[in-house]
């Protein structure tokens, strides 16, 4: 069952994050600037993931030693990196309707190979690597606003495009730095192992967000309380598709994690077509597929292996 808990995690967070996205964009669109509705999904989590922490290592009597120096700084680093992640999604929503932005978002799949054969000495076979060259061509079909004609360089590179593929490569480095800091938990539990980092990271970055909007724009900190009724919403499935996420790293390769929550993809064109009412070009429809073909290879892959 454990062997097995990995995928059930995935899937389980990709659904949490659609909804979470799906409510950050209605803010960002709204109310929010898109670092406001960044901050809303911390500020509203990591109280809860603290208590969640506290409660399992009390109240269940689950021993825990303190993390060292190497976990907290994979804890900085990714945390950093999603936040930086999260505003460069939650912008693109802006330039882009919401399916192409989650699946532009999505080549994180792609880059946490990278980035994990770098940081965790993760390998990368022959089939990953072609799996990976079908996915840019999803990618550079996907990168085109439906109205350009063509396909070339000043087709391809536009700022949506920009904004997805940082997106991506950033929630890699935060997916990546996640995996390394719970490998560091010194116990033989995965859901200690999870809501340890979980309550870390979320305390970082709800910090970190509140320092800087104290010096640089604290009008929107209290625009984010002014909007709780939905902001409120968007901490508590963060924190729920965070915890997934987390789970699954304890148990496996992050790049392999992120091949299967590319089912957020399927998500993610539901909810721009039934609840934001967008329309998908043919083109779009075609990077989709391809990208998620790419993914489905990797995940055979994973399967060989």
């Amino acid at each position: 069952m454990v062997s097995d808990l990995w995928v059930l995690a995935a899937v389980a967070a990709a659904g949490f994050q659609t909804v979470r996205f799906m409510l950050q964009k209605v803010l960002a669109t709204a109310t929010l600037s898109p670092a406001g509705a960044t901050f809303a999904r911390f500020v509203y989590s990591a109280p809860i993931a603290f208590l969640l922490l506290v409660i399992y290592v009390i109240v269940l009597d689950r021993p825990l030693s303190p993390p060292d120096w190497t976990f907290w700084t994979f804890a900085v680093f990714g945390g950093l990196a999603q936040v930086l992640a999260t505003v460069c999604v939650v912008t693109l929503f802006k330039t882009r309707n919401f399916a192409v932005g989650v699946t532009l978002m999505k080549t994180e799949v792609i880059f946490s190979i990278v980035v994990g054969l770098i940081l965790l000495g993760d390998p990368v076979t022959l089939a990953a690597g072609l799996s990976i060259g079908l996915g840019l061509l999803g990618v550079l079909l996907l990168s085109a606003p439906p109205e350009t004609q063509g396909m070339g360089w000043r087709a391809m590179w536009n700022r949506g495009a920009a904004l997805g593929l940082t997106s991506g490569a950033l929630f890699a480095i935060s997916a990546v730095c996640y995996r390394g800091a719970s490998l560091q938990v010194l116990s033989g539990d995965p859901v200690l192992r999870a809501v340890v980092t979980l309550s870390a990271v979320t305390a970082l970055q709800m910090v970190g967000m509140t320092i800087w909007f104290a010096l640089r724009d604290a009008g929107q900190m209290v625009a984010v309380w002014q909007a709780r009724r939905i902001a409120v919403w968007i901490g508590l499935l963060s924190l729920a598709g965070s915890f997934c996420w987390f789970l699954a790293f304890t148990l496996q390769n992050a790049a392999y994690v992120k091949a299967v929550g590319q089912i957020e993809l399927i998500f993610s064109v539901l909810v721009s077509v039934l609840f934001f009412s967008e329309r998908i070009s043919r083109r779009e429809y075609a990077g989709i597929a391809v990208l998620f073909m790419s993914i489905l290879a990797l995940i055979v892959t994973v399967q060989i292996m």
